[in-house]
């Protein structure tokens, strides 16, 4: 996944950067909110908050917003959101996984549905995508935190089940039911992640290049901008030549 990583770098640098990290902070917010209303408003007795606040301080969100995140959920103001997941396929039969958190599930199912058919995708079923991808734990680090070979000494002694390095990160995956301990270990070893969460890891990846790498571009591009859509996860490779000239 750390070419997947690259790719949405690329994908952050291409646009404004402002409006991004606006938009990042949004959804930030939100995933704190519905963590807080769904258990204690406390992060050190709250696993799933705990992580939320820590992913939005790796973005370097104010402290004022994670606080007024929080205190919406105690206030009762915060919206009821439900996590929905949605599968489909996209330009060259990739599979595509969008994970969003709605207050209106019809309108996001419109809004996802019509970004599908603009890029030449279409909706699948439930299960039609996810049985060709892993659930795996997920913790990334910049690349300056050490070589290639000190991460995979890392990852062994952290209990990871593997480091995948490239020119700008390293990201370690574990099972599920090892992310709190791998995550404490790495913590240890490394301080906390620029990115600590669960994701859809695909079993095996489709190389795309040409016009289709650039219609995915766009189809992932109106997906992350949507703002019910919290994770993308897709099953495609491109090789760093694409993606320079994407970035161009």
């Amino acid at each position: 996944m750390a070419g997947h990583s690259k790719f949405k770098n690329i994908m952050y640098r291409k646009g404004a950067q402002d409006a991004k990290r606006s938009k990042q902070f949004a959804k930030l917010s939100k995933e704190i909110t519905v963590a807080a209303k769904m258990g204690d408003p406390t992060p050190d007795t709250n696993p799933r908050l705990r992580l939320a606040v820590q992913n939005a301080r790796a973005l370097s969100m104010p402290k004022d917003n994670i606080e007024r995140a929080i205190k919406k959920s105690i206030g009762g103001e915060a919206e009821n959101y439900e996590e929905l997941r949605y599968e489909g396929f996209g330009p060259g039969g990739i599979g595509l996984i969008v994970e969003t958190l709605t207050d209106n599930k019809n309108r996001t199912a419109g809004d996802v549905r019509s970004i599908f058919t603009k890029y030449g995708g279409n909706m699948g079923e439930t299960g039609s995508v996810s049985f060709m991808f892993d659930q795996v734990g997920a913790f990334v680090y910049p690349a300056d935190k050490g070589s290639e070979d000190d991460m995979l000494e890392i990852a062994i002694d952290a209990g990871a089940d593997e480091c995948i390095s490239d020119d700008e990160t390293h990201e370690f995956t574990c099972d599920p039911s090892s992310f709190a301990a791998v995550k404490d270990a790495l913590e240890v070893k490394l301080g906390e992640a620029s990115s600590a969460k669960m994701i859809w890891k695909p079993q095996n990846t489709i190389a795309v290049e040409g016009q289709t790498a650039s219609t995915i571009f766009k189809l992932f591009e109106f997906l992350e901008d949507n703002d019910d859509v919290q994770n993308v996860y897709a099953n495609f490779e491109m090789s760093d030549e694409t993606m320079a000239e994407l970035a161009g």
